[in-house]
């Protein structure tokens, strides 16, 4: 008797990809902070891990579905992929600033400081307040949740682009 394969769902592929590309995500993070460069325009190219994976997923799907993938089903995926990944990524960063590099933070936020300080013409009362207001979100589990919802919402808008190019809907009369 041979295995039923189990059906190919938008959730399915989604919940596969976001695991592949929130390990790439977490390879990718993990090199930029050791090499300190989490702070430069390199961090962009997460992006193109986030697409590109999206891309695969959505062709993994069209795959298993005779061609086809609706519009829905693509935002589907790329919304899921993107919540996994995010909540894989995001958990490695909270690791890596809290126990692997505790210093992490800190050592941002007097870059920050030292940014504002220099281009942003405030007084320092004005940078003092931002700067109160940053350490009070950019730690623990608010660091966690602006992480995780950042993730889901970031992936969401480029799911919306990516599965605008990459929709094959079922034509309505076969």
């Amino acid at each position: 008797m041979e295995p039923v394969a189990s059906p190919v769902t938008p959730v399915s592929v989604g919940v596969r990809y976001g695991l592949l590309t929130g390990l790439a995500s977490i390879i990718f993070s993990f090199i930029l902070l050791a090499t300190d460069n989490s702070q430069s325009s390199l961090r962009w190219l997460g992006l193109v891990i986030t697409i590109g994976g999206m891309v695969l997923a959505h062709n993994e799907f069209k795959k298993h579905n005779q061609g086809f993938m609706n519009y829905g089903q693509g935002l589907g995926i790329g919304t899921v992929m993107s919540a996994v990944g995010g909540v894989l990524n995001t958990v490695f960063s909270y690791v890596y600033m809290t126990f692997i590099e505790p210093g992490y933070m800190a050592r941002i936020m007097e870059q920050t400081r030292a940014k504002m300080e220099e281009n942003a013409g405030l007084s320092e009362e004005q940078i003092d307040q931002a700067m109160a207001m940053t350490e009070k979100f950019s730690g623990g589990g608010w660091l966690l949740v602006f992480g995780i919802l950042g993730s889901v919402l970031f992936g969401f808008i480029i799911a919306l682009l990516v599965s605008a190019i990459t929709k094959n809907s079922r034509p309505e009369f076969d």
